[in-house]
Formats: C-alpha cells, structure tokens, sequence
C-alpha cells in the first residue's frame, strides 16, 4: 500500500474517533501502530508494532466516548466485531455481562507487501497450502498478498471467504490489496463453513482462500473444497504442525491420527509398542507453513511425510526461510497429484547433489516418467479395494488418482464377481464412453496388472530405471533385515552403487541395527550385523 492510500485510510480511522482523541493521531505517529486501544475507567492508548505503548490522552474514556464510536461503525457481529468500509480496519468490541461495550480496539489494517516473496515459488505450484501462527504474526496479510499475486499475476478464479471482512475490508467492494480476486462475505461466524461450500457450487473457483479455519464442520468443509480438486490458501488455529496434529478438532487438515494396534513381529520390527499412533488419512493441505515471527518461515513442503515422521518420532526439519531474502527459483513446474514421497524423490535429491560414474548414468527421470504416463487419469473403482488401489499408485507415483465420482472419472475399474450386482454402474460408464478394466482377485498384483493395462504403461522392468534397480535393492535389504530380527547371522546384500548403499543404510538404522559397506569398486556392498553380534548390541 502506497504511503498515500495508508493516510487515506488512516483518516477514515480517525473520522470516528472523539474530538479529544482525534487530535493526537497523526500520520507519523501512527506509522508503526498496530491498533488504538480503548476501555471504560482508562487513558487510550495506541500499541506499536515493537510492543512499546503510548496514551493518546490523559483523560479517562467515558461511556460517552464509546458511544460516539459504535454510533460511527456498522453494527457488530455475534464475535463482537465491525470495520469501516473500503479499508481493512477492525473494530472489536469487550462487553460487560449485561451486553454493554465497554471497551473497543480499532486494529489498524495496513497492506504489507513483500511478505511472500520468499514463498512465491510455492505459492505458484497449486497445491493447497495451510498456514499456522500465533495471533499478530501476519497470517491475514499473507493470504490478501497471495490473493493477489495468484487472481492478477496467474490470471486464475479465486474466491475469498471473507468471515469478518478482515482479508478484503469492510463494504460491498473489495479493497484493492487483494486484486481482481472475488470475495464472498459471511454473515456470522458459525455460517463460515456453509459459505465455503456454496462458493465451490456456484462460483466454480479455481482458488479459494479462508481465514482461521477453528471447527471440525470447517475442517470437514476444507477436506470436501480439497477433494473437489479446487486449490485451498488458509490460515488456521495452532502455533506449530505438531501442536495441529494432537488437536483432535482441527488434525484432519493434515490427515487425522488413529490408533493402530501393532502385531508382535511389526511392533518388534519397528522397536515401538504395540499400540501406536499413525494417520489416518490424506492431508487436506499439500504444505504446511509455521510463521514463526513476521520475517522468518518454516516450511514443511509434504504434509504427509512432515506428518508420519513427527507420529513416528523421527527428527524432521523444515525449510526456513527469511522475508528480508532473496531466493533464487526454478520456474514452476506442472503439478502433479500430491501423494507420499516415494524412493524416487530421495533418489532425485542425492542425484542432484552427487553425480553418477558413467556406468550408472540411466536415462530414466521423474519428468520423463511422468511424460510416459501420458496424460492424468480419474479412476472410479466398483467392488476394488480403494486401499490398494492408492498403494499401487503412491508406489509406481502414477500421474492418477482415485475419485468418488462416476461423472468425473477417466476409467473404470471393476471386480469380474461382482458385474451382475453393478450393472446400473457400469451400464452408465459404458453409455459415458468410459473404459472399463477388470480385475478378477482383490490382491496387490492383480491391481497392480490392470492400472498399469489401464494407463497403457508399459512394465517397469522393461524399461530398466534406475527405480526398479533401487527398489529391488531396498526390497533384498527388507528381506535381509527380516532375517536377522528372526535370528540370522550377518548377511551380506549385492553390490550397489554409493547412492543405492546410502538408501539401504538408512533403512537398516530405522529397524535398529548396524550396517557396514565393504568391498572395494563395483563390488561395494552392504553386511548388515545380527546374530550374536546383533543380541550382544540388544544386552
């Protein structure tokens, strides 16, 4: 906001204050104010930005004083607020237990720019993002700033739900700071999720931004905008992923907790107990961002993996980054459907830092993978395990997704024992031109065969990838930790190269054993320690 539009709006600030009051604000001295404090029996005050305080005057404020303040401003809604149309100030009001304001704190809402230059990147990747922070960090300004940035410089259909009017300001038009973004306002608090859904149904938003999502029916209202494939911007109630995740009204956004009771070999293999806490489902939210103060971010950019390490215990560690720099980005790639980082990301990520001998450069990349995929795919499954279905894709990172709803679905998936009972079902894919595939048992395989038939892919170890050598590589590790938590000796696995080996060594220190490289050139490989040496590291 220009220093000229902040003294414009200030004004209209000022215009509702009593004579008394009024003439101690000032532009320059209202520069850094955060807001105007005002209770019954004491001096106003002003309450700057860097905690200090000021009185406005040395008189106390009287009944008469507020009066001439609510008289001046729309009337206040059931949480107690109210604004000044065509700025983004906020009028709240304290009341006594007979319902008479008492008190009243104008915040002053100014346009900050710039905040989000340092998240642009992911701003621009469309995928849903959730942000959390304490109260006055500047989680409003952001989401006005990114409503901007995605309506004007994007061009898409963003629609904000605006509870309070804090994110486009008061009145029946939007204040500037938020571009050519629609915005959608509501009525009372509690009606928040009802707007939200409606703005989906009869908008068609590409984009929808909300503020302070604080209810499991608003949690609910996300997950279902979410699965609609719309892009979701919010702010919500918590100060830190972990502190969301054991809030039982708001941890769906970031897939739910359930507790899941171990078998005897699981809970050993995993030196856990028993009974253990995993998630339940798919986050609502792609990324999550903490705002750890006004200048500096904390970015967790895959929910669910940010998720399982912290209910697993595993350390994990945000990407920080600071408003006052300058990030150097690669241009924003198509976005493909979020799903849980497979070997392929960690393979891409050591590649990126280490390069490979000659003898191991493949052809194979995650972008040409995804090019051979062809184009996205919507698949509806009738009678087939839907749990399944989404391991096969996660695993072999598909460009597909399974979807509820027959009208939007690119192909047809069916169990050939139940045709007779789906008729109606498939009847309707057939008149829709949608193929249809069929799988005879619910089994991981058979699955397996007929989404790779379904999306015309050709076998992974045709194509000899680096993937499938990799997997096959973990796959002899898993199978060789195995047998040693059953009791065998040292075992030794086939030689790999240096990031393969770094893959495998990883997974050995997460069931709690030793591993060693030996071996010299081409033949470097692991001996993962167990029997007696094993029970002696245990004792």
């Amino acid at each position: 906001m220009s220093n000229l539009q902040f003294q414009n709006d200030l004004d209209k600030l000022v215009e509702i204050l009593p004579d008394r009051i009024r003439q101690h604000v000032s532009y320059g001295r209202m520069e850094d104010v955060i807001e105007i404090v005002l209770d019954i029996g004491r001096p106003p005050e002003i309450r700057h930005a860097d905690g200090k305080i000021e009185y406005l005057d040395t008189a106390d404020v009287t009944y008469n004083d507020i009066s001439y303040i609510t008289s001046r401003v729309q009337e206040f809604t059931s949480d107690n607020r109210s604004g000044i149309p065509g700025t983004l100030h906020r009028i709240s009001a304290i009341r006594n237990r007979q319902g008479k304001v008492v008190g009243l704190t104008c915040r002053i809402g100014r346009v900050v720019t710039g905040t989000i230059s340092c998240i642009r990147d992911i701003c621009l990747q469309n995928k849903s993002i959730l942000f959390l922070g304490r109260p006055g960090v500047g989680k409003t300004t952001k989401l006005r700033e990114i409503s901007r940035l995605v309506a004007d410089d994007l061009g898409k259909r963003v629609v904000i739900v605006d509870t309070s009017n804090e994110i486009a300001g008061d009145g029946d038009t939007p204040h500037p700071a938020v571009g050519h973004a629609r915005r959608m306002q509501v009525r009372q608090p509690e009606y928040q999720k009802d707007i939200m859904i409606e703005a989906v149904e009869n908008h068609t938003p590409e984009v929808i931004v909300v503020d302070e999502i604080g209810t499991e029916a608003e949690a609910q209202a996300a997950r279902t905008i979410a699965e609609r494939g719309v892009m979701l911007i919010a702010t919500a109630h918590g100060n830190s992923l972990e502190s969301l995740i054991k809030n039982p009204t708001l941890s769906d956004l970031v897939g739910g907790i359930q507790s899941v009771t171990l078998g005897d070999d699981e809970a050993k293999r995993r030196s856990s107990q028993k009974t253990v806490l995993e998630r339940e489902k798919q986050p609502t939210f792609d990324i999550v961002i903490e705002i750890l103060d006004r200048n500096t971010l904390a970015v967790y950019k895959d929910t669910t993996e940010a998720v399982d390490y912290i209910l697993r215990g595993w350390p994990i560690r945000p990407e920080i980054r600071k408003v006052d720099k300058t990030y150097d980005f690669a241009p924003p790639q198509e976005p493909v459907p979020s799903r849980v980082p497979n070997v392929i990301d960690k393979i891409n990520a050591l590649d990126s830092k280490i390069e490979h001998p000659e003898s191991l450069k493949f052809s194979f990349s995650r972008q040409k993978y995804v090019e051979d995929i062809k184009k996205f795919k919507k698949i509806y499954l009738y009678a087939v395990s839907r749990s399944i279905a989404e391991k096969v894709i996660e695993r072999l990172d598909l460009n597909a997704e399974i979807t509820r709803n027959l009208d939007d679905a690119d192909i047809v998936i069916a169990h050939k024992n139940f045709v007779k009972g789906g008729a109606k079902v498939l009847s309707t894919a057939e008149e829709s031109h949608i193929q249809i595939f069929y799988v005879k048992t619910n089994s991981m395989a058979q699955i397996q065969k007929v989404i790779k038939e379904a999306l015309d892919i050709a076998e992974l170890n045709e194509k000899q990838t680096f993937y499938d050598i990799t997997e096959k590589a973990l796959d002899e590790a898993k199978s060789a930790i195995d047998k040693i938590l059953a009791g065998a000796k040292d075992i030794e696995l086939k030689p790999q190269n240096q990031h393969i080996r770094k893959l495998q060594h990883e997974l050995v220190e997460q069931h709690n054993l030793e591993s060693t490289s030996i071996g010299e050139g081409d033949e470097r490989h692991l001996r993962i320690v167990g029997g007696m040496d094993y029970e002696e590291k245990l004792g």
